[in-house]
């Protein structure tokens, strides 16, 4: 006979213990929630440390800091769940504005694993951006941010290719900049374009980096478009800024004329292949009381739906395949993804929006449109 087999088990640890433990915490936590009703045990974990392993993840706002006249990076401690991200990644932000709640995707500016543990994204404003005016001049240090992981391909392979050029525009420099400030690339060449000099997001650390590149004998190229007095870029002539910009890996990111024209140039060079490219999509989203629903998956328009109405409700009138449980917004059987616009919960009154094809996931049994709205069932 082994020594470990002669050795009695601890009684913790004899699998009838074990079951009554469990037994015992499941009864704690369900006595707790009885006595807790409308609210869990775990609401009130959140409100002790919402930043709690198993919490949903969510990130506090430590500092804002401005960029230029309409740009800030905030840097955000994220709850312990947190995976590191890959530069070039962007994350999506739960953020509450006037009892609504809304969600955009912002790129990664920090490194992953920083010493502080802080990530960082860099917001520029908008046209009429509700969100993008308040996380740049408003949202107050501490609040409280939803966050998702991140996400995202327009990332750099491994190993580096030993030439790169990116081509950036306005915002466009974010995921760029989150890959500089992460890699040590042999020879890059960033083509920028933006209004003026004082426009450039990150233009003092850009103009460094090109400056230590210089002195260091490395090769790291800042080129600066500056549209109001030189105008816009013409791809057409990029020979005469970048003569190698066919044998360079490139990454482009900016307003979608100029990604469109750049899928036409490389193409046309037969160097499509080469090409990676990110896209933004600012959007403005209504909140109303009801409003027309998709149910994209379906192909199930309805034009008017009632805003006081749950939308499995809705969409099972409509001969929508709905899943669902307990329809009281308890077993999350109906979650599904708002595609696009804003939902009312009907317990709470809280409204939540989603950009075009960011997937927040709703459920729907407690859930009415607050205006128009896609869902992706």
């Amino acid at each position: 006979m082994r020594n470990d087999e002669a050795m009695p088990i601890p009684a913790l640890e004899r699998p009838g213990v074990r079951r009554r433990s469990r037994a015992v915490r499941d009864g704690l936590l369900s006595l707790a929630g009885m006595l807790t009703t409308p609210l869990l045990p775990t609401d009130y974990l959140d409100l002790i440390d919402p930043l709690r392993l198993g919490a949903d993840l969510r990130g506090r706002l430590v500092r804002r800091q401005p960029e230029t006249a309409d740009s800030a990076t905030l840097f955000i401690r994220p709850g312990r769940a947190w995976r590191p991200h890959t530069p070039g990644q962007y994350i999506r932000i739960g953020v509450e504005i006037n009892g609504v709640r809304h969600w955009r995707a912002y790129s990664l500016t920090s490194p992953p694993n920083t010493p502080d543990g802080l990530i960082a994204i860099t917001v520029k404003k908008i046209p009429d951006g509700v969100v993008s005016a308040y996380l740049v001049d408003e949202v107050p240090e501490g609040t409280l941010l939803m966050l998702d992981q991140a996400t995202g391909e327009f990332v750099q392979p491994q190993p580096l290719p030993p030439q790169v050029l990116f081509i950036t525009a306005g915002s466009g420099i974010t995921p760029v900049m989150g890959m500089l400030r992460s890699h040590q690339f042999d020879d890059v060449t960033i083509l920028h374009s933006a209004p003026t000099a004082a426009d450039v997001v990150f233009g003092p650390e850009l103009r460094a980096l090109a400056d230590a590149s210089r002195a260091q004998g490395a090769r790291l190229r800042l080129i600066e478009r500056h549209t109001d007095s030189q105008g816009i870029l013409d791809l057409g002539q990029l020979d005469e800024v970048v003569p190698d910009w066919r044998e360079r890996e490139t990454w482009a990111c900016g307003p979608a004329a100029m990604l469109d024209a750049a899928e036409e140039t490389w193409d046309a060079a037969g160097a499509g292949q080469r090409l990676h490219t990110e896209r933004f999509r600012p959007a403005v989203t209504s909140v109303g009381e009801g409003g027309a629903v998709t149910f994209t998956r379906s192909e199930v328009v309805i034009d008017d739906a009632d805003g006081g109405r749950p939308l499995l409700d809705t969409g099972e009138e409509a001969g929508v395949i709905m899943p669902s449980g307990c329809r009281m917004g308890i077993c999350f059987g109906c979650a599904a993804p708002l595609r696009e616009g804003s939902v009312r919960d009907l317990r709470t009154g809280e409204t939540t929006t989603a950009a075009p094809g960011d997937g927040v996931i709703i459920q729907t049994c407690v859930s009415a449109p607050a205006g128009a709205c896609q869902i992706d069932l």
